[in-house]
Order: structure tokens, then sequence, then C-alpha cells
């Protein structure tokens, strides 16, 4: 495993996150830039990160900065569904699968 992907809904909060730092901090934002390269990683290393099956099946989680990076494991690496706040309710967030 060594690929990733990211999804759509997961670029739409990596622009909203970037755009949050830009305009109260742009060094944090820098580092969390930077920091955002755990995603490489991710595909090498996908068992690292928390499980969140409960949620959805095959979700996983691993922090960074005071949010999470959720993915979901593929055969040939990993796609990143989401990148939220930690304190966001993750339930929520996935709840409309369920509909």
């Amino acid at each position: 495993m060594s690929r990733y992907v990211i999804s759509l809904e997961a670029s739409r909060d990596l622009e909203e996150i970037i755009d949050y730092f830009a305009s109260r901090n742009v060094e944090a934002g820098e580092r969390f830039v930077r920091q955002l390269k755990k995603c490489e990683n991710l595909a090498k290393f996908f068992e690292r990160g928390c499980n969140y099956a409960e949620i959805v099946p095959s979700l996983r989680g691993v922090p960074l900065n005071g949010y999470i990076i959720l993915y979901q494991v593929l055969e040939d690496g990993i796609v990143i569904v989401r990148v939220v706040s930690g304190y966001r309710n993750l339930e929520s967030l996935f709840s409309d699968l369920d509909d």
C-alpha cells in the first residue's frame, strides 16, 4: 500500500482550514500544511490510525494539531474522507450515510 486519494469533501475541509489559518495565524497554517504530509505515511502505515468502525466500517483516523484526518483503507492505499476539528461530533458527519 502506498497511494492515497483525497476525497472532494476532504479537499473542501482542507480549503476551509487553510482559509482559517490564513486569516488568523499564517505560521500555524504553514506548520499544519507541512505536517499534513502524514498522509503519505498513512498509506504505508494505515493501521496506526484509531479505529472508527463503529461510525463507518473501515473508518480510521489520526490526530493532527487539533484536527482528525479520517480515512478508509482501500485495496491499494487509502482515501482521506474528511479532515475535521477534533471537537466535531464525528457521528453526525456521517449520519447521512444511514439515510
